[in-house]
């Protein structure tokens, strides 16, 4: 008995190496599992993701309107939802119509301006001319052989009807991530103290304070980023209401919306911006004005309006930026484009609080 020694797992150095081997497999598997879940539950997550940044964006107004003026959390937490519930339907209802019906004369004026008419005329009367050639040589080739040529017919869902879909399933979220919204407004602090309770003593004041100061930095973030969106958009459209183009309320919510999206989203407004200029206005000057009033409004708000508001400011390597807007674009499609920057905030906050995870932090900063 004496002869025969059992080793643990700690001293056994074999055992160790065979487990720490063992580790990074595993992490990166577990990784793969989130990433395939995230992609498949998608449309379970996005509403959970977006209930929580409003939610981290109207808390502040509620905690406020209850230490000052002792308004129940119910009650403004229902004012503020129904608030947003009614500033997305009327801006649905204000850019809907005028949407659409730029989506079906922004072909034919795009073509207008890239080719010309006469041009693309010849180029479908070539194409229908060889069509008729080739079907009548196949029809000549059929009756020699004594058969009959098979008519195929592929059955696919028009546009309407996929639009129609999608339409049903983003109205199916929006409604859950307003639900979910209100019910983190009413009860999320509760639900903080709760966990909190069940961790041990000495991480209880180090858990609330990173839970604090993320929630007040990221609501900070999005507060200012809503707000110098929403008045870039506002300039945007006024500006194109004035130069006299068509449906100037729908490039100002671009405009808006596309400033979520770092880089990208305003070489993409000043791209359609100069499109639908040179297709809807006949003075050179005229047509460079709107693409160059967004460059000096997105200038002017980008390096000196949102630096001076707040301090704290989006300290990631562009690059770092770049991948996550492709990354979250490719799992979720044009949602997970504008959730980019707003979930790199909570990932940065997150990361820099963590004693743990800051060397992470210093790695993607700028």
């Amino acid at each position: 008995m004496d002869d025969q020694k059992t080793e643990s797992p700690q001293t056994n150095g074999t055992g160790s190496r065979s487990f720490a081997d063992l580790s990074t497999p595993i992490y990166g598997l577990f990784i793969l599992g989130i990433l395939y879940t995230l992609y498949i539950a998608h449309q379970i997550v996005l509403p959970i993701i977006l209930a929580v940044l409003t939610s981290l964006l109207l808390a502040p107004l509620v905690k406020k309107a209850y230490l000052r003026w002792r308004i129940p959390r119910v009650v403004s937490a229902l004012v503020l939802v129904l608030a947003v519930l009614a500033g997305i339907l009327g801006l649905g209802a204000a850019v809907a119509t005028p949407a659409l019906e730029w989506a079906q004369k922004a072909p034919e004026g795009l073509s207008r301006l890239l080719v010309g008419e006469s041009e693309i005329m010849r180029q479908i009367d070539k194409v229908s001319q060889s069509a008729e050639q080739v079907e009548k040589s196949v029809e000549e080739l059929s009756k020699d052989q004594g058969t009959k040529p098979t008519t195929v017919v592929l059955q696919t869902d028009s546009w309407r009807s996929q639009l129609m879909s999608k339409a049903r399933n983003g109205i199916a979220g929006l409604a859950l991530a307003l639900a979910l919204t209100y019910f983190l407004l009413v009860s999320g602090d509760r639900l903080i103290r709760n966990f909190v309770k069940q961790l041990p003593r000495s991480q209880r004041k180090t858990v609330l304070r990173i839970t604090h100061d993320s929630q007040h930095q990221i609501a900070q973030y999005l507060a200012v980023l809503g707000l110098s969106n929403t008045s870039v958009g506002v300039l945007t459209g006024l500006i194109c209401w004035a130069i006299g183009l068509p449906d100037p309320a729908v490039w100002g919510l671009i405009a808006g919306l596309a400033r979520f999206i770092p880089y990208l989203g305003n070489m993409l407004t000043i791209t359609l911006l100069a499109i639908v200029s040179a297709i809807s206005l006949d003075v050179l000057w005229m047509m460079v004005l709107a693409p160059i009033s967004f460059i000096v409004l997105t200038t002017i708000v980008g390096f000196f309006l949102e630096p001076w508001i707040h301090g704290f400011r989006m300290a990631i390597n562009p690059v770092i930026i770049f991948v996550s807007i492709f990354f979250w674009g490719w799992l979720w499609g044009p949602v997970g484009v504008l959730l980019a920057v707003p979930l790199m905030t909570v990932i940065q906050v997150v990361l820099k609080q963590i004693p743990r995870l800051r060397p992470v932090y210093r790695v993607i900063a700028r």
